[in-house]
């Protein structure tokens, strides 16, 4: 463990940077993570997705570990609070506290700590993972990731921690989520001579029912269960007194291992193509983005990190940690898969009241943090030495 380390604190990093507001720009908490980086001992730098990147040791000399996780969060700020809970637990309240500058501050802490003798540990930060993960996409492949310097290769990560709330967990599997418009195609004609055209409204009854049971095959995955398949908005129809030349129906999908973003738009594709009149035209198209969907993934629940992670979360905060588990939400793990990935922090998505991330009350156990931030010292030692 490295000496130069030892005064990192991160709840005073939290409290710190939870005030930072970030929901519409990551550049003044960016400007605070490099300082503090820099006030540690490291030399971190900025690519040119404004990614804030540190590594110590040599990634030739054994496994490379990489904690990433995100700086920006959702409007609207929420102002930070230290406070206590009904339960007496000292909490710090506000957005970013848990959603993930809490994760952060527990990263932040291994990573400071690692003073790795076989392999490197990086720190990689992205600045929108609440948006369209442009910082992510540029870490994995390349794309706009420059060094202010030069050209830099993607990030060749052998280990990937995500920090997000997880309650100390270890998260090995989640969900991903997939957007899109199936987009039915007839032919206008008068209402009163129905015949005459093709009736796009009506082919929805079809197209619906394909929706319907187009998981009833699926294969259930053993944590995350079976994939999800909602329609959430529906149009048709120029003139009431019209047959409907076209009819769209936008789609949710939550899908699991090992589907993939583009196997989804084309099987279901298909199979409303083959439910539907022939005269009708079918086309299903993704949501255009810039970046790729958060995909799902899953990670060996056996695998050295995950029982690295583990076993550190539980000899920090007892048997109640470091349980193996699914995480709640789609995640930039993704991102990184298929290397082993895991996802791990303090604090909760939800609790027995309800929402906390991405929630007016937001907060985070202050206790939860440091037993984070022990977790990922210690498992970093575990991982490089």
């Amino acid at each position: 463990m490295s000496d130069a380390t030892e005064a990192f604190d991160p709840v005073a990093f939290l409290e710190a940077a939870v005030p930072i507001e970030s929901q519409e720009s990551s550049d003044e908490m960016r400007e605070f993570l490099v300082d503090t980086l820099a006030d540690h001992g490291t030399e971190p730098w900025v690519d040119n997705a404004g990614n804030v990147r540190a590594t110590k040791g040599n990634p030739d000399a054994g496994p490379h570990v990489v904690f990433n996780t995100h700086i920006d969060t959702v409007p609207p700020h929420v102002s930070f609070e230290r406070t206590t809970d009904d339960a007496g637990h000292d909490v710090i309240r506000g957005r970013g506290s848990c959603d993930a500058k809490g994760p952060l501050a527990a990263l932040l802490a291994g990573f400071l700590a690692a003073d790795p003798v076989d392999g490197a540990v990086t720190l990689a930060v992205t600045p929108d993972e609440e948006t369209l993960s442009t910082g992510a996409d540029a870490l994995v492949r390349g794309r706009g990731a420059d060094h202010p310097d030069g050209p830099v290769d993607p990030v060749d990560g052998d280990l990937f921690v995500v920090g997000e709330p997880t309650d100390c967990d270890v998260c090995v599997a989640a969900r991903g989520r997939f957007e899109g418009t199936l987009t039915l195609s007839g032919s206008a004609a008068h209402a009163a001579e129905p015949d005459s055209g093709v009736n796009a409204v009506a082919a929805l009854q079809d197209a619906l029912g394909v929706i319907d049971s187009f998981d009833d095959d699926a294969d259930a995955h053993p944590m995350l269960g079976g994939p999800t398949l909602v329609p959430t908005g529906v149009t048709g129809g120029e003139a009431t007194n019209q047959v409907p030349a076209q009819a769209t129906v936008t789609l949710d999908r939550r899908s699991v291992p090992p589907e993939t973003a583009e196997g989804f738009r084309s099987s279901l594709e298909r199979a409303v193509r083959d439910a539907v009149d022939d005269a009708v035209g079918v086309e299903f198209a993704l949501t255009e983005r810039p970046t790729p969907f958060l995909e799902a993934f899953d990670t060996d629940p056996d695998h050295d990190l995950v029982t690295a992670v583990s076993d550190a979360a539980r000899s920090v905060g007892g048997d109640a940690d470091g349980e193996v588990r699914p995480f709640g939400a789609a995640t930039e793990a993704s991102y990184f898969s298929p290397a082993p990935t895991v996802v791990f922090g303090p604090g909760h998505l939800a609790d027995d009241v309800g929402a906390v991330a991405h929630s007016t009350r937001e907060y985070v156990r202050v206790d939860r943090v440091r037993d984070a931030a022990d977790t990922m010292r210690r498992a970093v030692e575990t991982l490089v030495g």
